[in-house]
C-alpha cells in the first residue's frame, strides 16, 4: 500500500497547476490564519488556561478573546455560549448525546433528515437502540427538507431535531428558522440543533434569530486549521458532557484546550467575516462558472441540488454519467485538480452517497459524482483549468470521442 501511494506521488511531480476543491473533506490553511496561530505553539500562552503561572495567563486570554469574537460573528448572547470541540463530528456527537444524556427518562422521540452527515445519522441510529424513537424526514429531489412530512413526524413526544443549515454534499440551503418553528410548535421544550458548518462564514445568520438551542461550526470549512470546531449551546439549555477528564475553560469538553488551533479558528473567522459580501460574491461567481462550464462542455451530465440563491454559494456537486466517481478523482489528480467523489465518510466504504440516494440519484449516478467546494482563496485561472482539465479527463474515462465534449 505504501509503495503503491508513493508511485502516485511520483506521478505527480513536475505539476505546473494545482487546484486543491476538496475543501468538504479537508483543507488548507490561509497564510495569514498559520502566522496568528505561529506564537502560541512555543513563544506565548503555551501553558495550561487553568493554571496561575503567565504562561496559563495568557493561554486563557487567547482563548476567551477567540470565544469573545466567535460567540459575534454567530450572535450569541455571551461568550460561554461557545463551546470548543476537536471538530464538526465531536460537536455534533456532544450534541446529540448530550442532550440525550439530559432526557433519557424521558426517552420520546428523535428527529433528523434523511441527508444529515453521518456524524448526526450514526448517532441517531445508536440512541435509537437505546430506547429512543427516530424519524429520518424525507426529503425532495434538490434536498429540501419535506415541510409536511416534518409536521407529520413531530409531535409532543418530540424531544430533540437536528437538521442542518447547508447540507454538506449538495449545498442545499434549508429553511431553519421554520424548521425549528415547526418542531417548537408541537413541543416547546424539544431541543432543535443544527449542524451550520456549511454555513458559517457563507451565509448570514445569527443563532438567536433562528430558534435554535445549538449549532455546530467547524474551523476547516473556512481555511482555519483542521481539529477544531465549535458548539453554540444556547444560555439555559442544558446538556452533559460525553466524556469525563480534566475539566479546563470547556465545561462541556474536557481535557488541556488547544490554544494555538482556537487562535487560528478566531483569525479565520476574521478573515472570512470582515469582508463577507465580497468573500460570498466572489464565491458565487467560480461556483456558477464552474458548474456552468462544466454542463456547457461535457454531455450527459447532472447537477445535484439546487441552482442559485438556494445553493451554498462554494458548492458545486456534479454526476458524470457512464464515468466512475473513484476512477475521475485520480485521473483529475494525475493533472494537479483535486476533488472527492461522494463524502469522505462513505468514499472507502464503495456504497453509494445517502444524501445521492436520497435525492433519487441511482446507485451509478451517485457513484459517478464529484464533489467540489470553492473558497475566496481560489481564482477565475483556477476554474479555468478546470475546465480545461475537466472534459479530457471524462473523455478519456469514458473512452469516447466526439460526443462527449460539445465545442
Amino acid at each position: 500500500m505504501v509503495e503503491n501511494v508513493r508511485e502516485l506521488l511520483k506521478a505527480h511531480e513536475g505539476l505546473k497547476h494545482e487546484v486543491y476543491l476538496d475543501i468538504e473533506n479537508s483543507s488548507f490553511v490561509a497564510p495569514e490564519v498559520v502566522e496568528a496561530m505561529l506564537p502560541y505553539f512555543n513563544k506565548r500562552a503555551y501553558g495550561n488556561p487553568t493554571l496561575t503561572h503567565k504562561p496559563g495567563w495568557e493561554a486563557f486570554e487567547a482563548i476567551m478573546e477567540s470565544a469573545q469574537k466567535i460567540a459575534g460573528y454567530l450572535g450569541c448572547k455571551s461568550l460561554e455560549e461557545v463551546n470548543f470541540t476537536p471538530g464538526e463530528t465531536e460537536a455534533n456527537n456532544l450534541a446529540l448525546l448530550g442532550a440525550a444524556s439530559q432526557i433519557r427518562a424521558k426517552r420520546g422521540k428523535i428527529v433528523v433528515s434523511e441527508i444529515e452527515p453521518l456524524s448526526v445519522v450514526h448517532v441517531a441510529e445508536m440512541l435509537s437502540k437505546q430506547g429512543f424513537s427516530v424519524v429520518k424526514v424525507p426529503v425532495d429531489g434538490e434536498g429540501f427538507v419535506n415541510l409536511e412530512k416534518l409536521k407529520e413526524a413531530v409531535d409532543g413526544e418530540t424531544v430533540l431535531a437536528s437538521f442542518s443549515m447547508v447540507n454538506h454534499e449538495i449545498g442545499t440551503i434549508q429553511p431553519i428558522k421554520e424548521i425549528a418553528e415547526i418542531v417548537k410548535d408541537k413541543n416547546p421544550n424539544a431541543i432543535v440543533h443544527t449542524d451550520a458548518s456549511d454555513a458559517y462564514g457563507k451565509i448570514p445568520f445569527k443563532v438567536q434569530s433562528l430558534n435554535v438551542d445549538m449549532a455546530t461550526i467547524s474551523s476547516y470549512k473556512i481555511l482555519g486549521p483542521r481539529g477544531i470546531g465549535a458548539l453554540y449551546v444556547k444560555e439555559g439549555v442544558n446538556i452533559e458532557r460525553i466524556l469525563e477528564g480534566q475539566i479546563g475553560t470547556q465545561k462541556l469538553w474536557p481535557g488541556v484546550e488547544n490554544t494555538p488551533l482556537i487562535v487560528g479558528f478566531a483569525r479565520a473567522s476574521e478573515l472570512v467575516f470582515e469582508r463577507f459580501e465580497e468573500n460570498v460574491s466572489h464565491m458565487r461567481r467560480l461556483r456558477d462558472k464552474l458548474i456552468n462550464g462544466i454542463i456547457n462542455r461535457i454531455h450527459d451530465v447532472k447537477l445535484n441540488g439546487p441552482k442559485g440563491e438556494k445553493r451554498a454559494p462554494d458548492n458545486v456537486n456534479i454526476s458524470f454519467l457512464r464515468c466512475e466517481g473513484e476512477a475521475l478523482t485520480i485521473e483529475l489528480s494525475l493533472n494537479g485538480v483535486y476533488v472527492s467523489s461522494g463524502s469522505a465518510c462513505t468514499r472507502r466504504l464503495l456504497q453509494p452517497s445517502h444524501v445521492l440516494t436520497a435525492i433519487g440519484r441511482r446507485f451509478e449516478e451517485a457513484h459517478g459524482s464529484i464533489l467540489m467546494k470553492v473558497t475566496r482563496l481560489h481564482t477565475e485561472a483556477d476554474i479555468d483549468y478546470v475546465l480545461e482539465v475537466l472534459p479530457k479527463a471524462v473523455e478519456r474515462l469514458r473512452g469516447i470521442t466526439g460526443s462527449t465534449v460539445v465545442e
